[in-house]
């Protein structure tokens, strides 16, 4: 149902007077959410998985401007925060050295502060310019006040998040042209890797566990996700074998990075280090391409947020980063029907971010449809436009970590008949199935690795430009899923919020020759009061050319190229209108629809919203996906 502009207007007012940067949007007492739906409206038990931080989230009022609000709530004691803090100006300073057990470079001053206010660094990442340590919770504001202190944070808690697959986005095309991702290093930082996993031997080039243990995947997540990058097919691949799993770049280099433990969860700290030490192992590995199949709520800006730091500075040393959507595309808790759900870091303009869609046991893509769990934006405080592109996510068959928490779960089995020329429905000893935007983020990854292969010189603005450009973009206007037990109706709307630029085609990208002289940065949704209008505007330094949102100048030189027809096609963005007027489907008509979408506290401050997550659900065994195994033909 449309909003009424009197409403609107009102809310908006309302809305301005907080300040969209400094609305409080948080989810008390929730932590990183796991990614992979065990069916499409996501598994028995609750896969959200709720994890307390380290401190307390109440929301409270009147947090400095580099202090998150969520720390506010630290009270007495120790407290493990991140720091992000202005680059160092130079010179190396030995004096310090016994802080960190090595020389550190010009940090001095912040590092002193810390010592001084009674607390211990933890760690120092200087790439990426942050560092975590462990302070007196009475000593988080005066460290605030540090002039060399960006931002601080507490260390979040954080949780993880193909047959049909292949051919739905055009991979065997680039598989014939022998572009397999090929010399380009992909890090999966996730639940790690069994590296005996078939399918992936011996290309497993790297391991680092920063969870303590070995580097092996217990959770079973990171292991299903690398195979989505680059499994041979080994296992899939035999006399009797009607089907092959294999991932979107089979000859890319793995580097395995663990975060996630066997309950699927970790921090925010263990996920920037990792990003780091994939920064510092670029050149050794040819690291090209960061998946990140996870995701938290979004508590503050993409500005000040510390892992969209660092995924914005992977970014910028040349390394392509995709991340999930989030599964949050069914939550109707404020009358919102989904939309800004879209979760960090998937909410930086940078990365591409990718939602999930259903390849409906079909080969042909004509008939797919997005899935009705993916999260749409805009994103909270930013409004940035996401997803950027939709990927096959549901029941995705990938490779099995053995003894893993997802791997004893009856509603992954993959039976031995769907693979096979056998009426034997035992359970795969080599395969699982998985679903959501975690599944749909690796199949991006992997085509970013083959794009690589073909054009290693193109920078990472350069690959989301041409992913996003040459993305297919013939939709239904809208989709609708029921649930068989509880009959409940889920419209999906087929607009800019729910499936970005299109669905990722990489036949067509491998044959375009386009080469983007900008950023790539996603553009930001503005809410118009006079006229209750929502209009696109874009960064200056991004080669998006806003042409057809308001049917203005040009941006840069390249508006026959990039124009927003061009990349987000004529039927997401038409000519000279807006995005939305005020007919456009926000959700219900009421206030507090319209405030889930552009933020004021009142709504994202409130206790209610982590119990309203009860929409992934508890007991719920009802799906509205494409077809069961038994049913899909071979």
């Amino acid at each position: 149902m449309s909003i009424t502009k009197q409403v609107i207007q009102r809310v908006f007012r309302l809305s301005n007077s907080f300040g969209f940067i400094r609305c409080a949007f948080y989810r008390q007492k929730t932590g990183w959410r796991v990614s992979a739906c065990k069916e499409e409206y996501l598994p028995k038990k609750w896969l959200a998985i709720a994890v307390f931080c380290s401190v307390g989230l109440n929301v409270l009022s009147g947090a400095t401007a580099k202090m998150s609000q969520d720390l506010k709530a630290a009270g007495t004691g120790s407290v493990r925060v991140i720091v992000q803090y202005a680059p160092a100006s130079g010179t190396t300073n030995p004096t310090l050295a016994g802080v960190l057990g090595t020389t550190v470079s010009d940090t001095t001053a912040i590092l002193a502060r810390i010592v001084g206010l009674g607390g211990v660094v933890n760690q120092l990442m200087e790439s990426v310019n942050i560092l975590v340590c462990t302070l007196p919770a009475s000593a988080i504001q005066t460290l605030s006040n540090d002039t060399n202190v960006l931002y601080i944070t507490p260390d979040r808690a954080l949780a993880a998040r193909l047959d049909y697959t292949a051919a739905a986005v055009n991979a065997p095309t680039a598989w014939k042209a022998n572009l397999t991702g090929r010399g380009i290093g992909v890090a999966i930082i996730d639940s790690g890797i069994d590296v005996a996993s078939v399918g992936l031997l011996p290309r497993v080039v790297y391991t680092q566990d920063f969870t303590g243990g070995d580097g092996g995947d217990r959770y079973g997540h990171g292991t299903h996700v690398a195979g989505i990058v680059g499994s041979d097919g080994l296992g899939s691949e035999c006399a009797d074998c009607t089907r092959a799993f294999i991932g979107m770049a089979p000859s890319s280099s793995l580097i395995n990075l663990k975060v996630l433990d066997a309950s699927g969860q970790g921090s925010d700290s263990a996920l920037i280090s990792a990003i780091d030490k994939a920064i510092s192992l670029r050149k050794i590995f040819n690291i090209r391409v960061i998946n990140l199949s996870l995701g938290r709520p979004v508590y503050e800006s993409y500005k000040l947020d510390p892992v969209c730091q660092a995924a914005e500075a992977a970014w910028k040393a040349g390394i392509v980063v995709v991340a999930a959507a989030g599964n949050d595309g069914r939550d109707n808790s404020f009358g919102n029907d989904g939309y800004a759900t879209i979760e960090s870091p998937g909410n930086d303009p940078y990365v591409i971010t990718v939602g999930a869609m259903k390849a409906m046991g079909t080969y042909a893509r004509t008939d797919d449809l997005v899935a009705s769990y993916s999260s749409k934006g805009p994103t909270l405080v930013d409004h940035i436009v996401k997803p950027d592109l939709v990927a096959p996510g549901n029941h995705v068959v990938s490779l099995l970590s053995p003894n893993s928490t997802l791997g004893g779960e009856a509603a992954d089995v993959v039976p031995i008949s769907y693979y096979k020329e056998t009426t034997s429905n035992a359970p795969s000893k080599y395969f699982l199935m998985l679903n959501g935007t975690s599944m749909a983020t690796p199949v991006v990854s992997g085509a970013a690795a083959d794009i690589l292969q073909q054009h290693p010189d193109l920078t990472p603005d350069q690959v989301k430009a041409r992913l996003m450009k040459t993305a297919y973009k013939t939709f239904p206007e809208s989709s609708t899923a029921v649930d068989p037990v509880t009959g409940q109706v889920f419209v999906s709307q087929y607009d800019i919020m729910t499936v970005g630029a299109g669905y990722l085609d990489i036949a067509a990208a491998m044959n375009n020759h386009d080469v983007a002289t900008g950023t790539a940065m996603s553009p930001a949704a503005v809410y118009d009061a006079s006229s209750g209008n929502v209009y696109l505007t874009f960064d200056p330094s991004s080669i998006w050319d806003n042409t057809n949102a308001f049917g203005g100048g040009s941006i840069g030189t390249n508006s026959s190229v990039w124009d927003t027809s061009a990349v987000w096609g004529t039927s997401l963005v038409d000519a000279d209108k807006a995005v939305w007027g005020t007919s456009a489907v926000w959700g219900t008509s009421t206030d507090s629809a319209f405030k889930a979408m552009w933020g004021t506290s009142s709504v994202w401050g409130t206790s209610t919203f982590a119990g309203a997550k009860a929409v992934w659900g508890t007991d719920s065994t009802t799906s509205d996906s494409d077809k069961d195994f038994q049913s899909v033909p071979r």
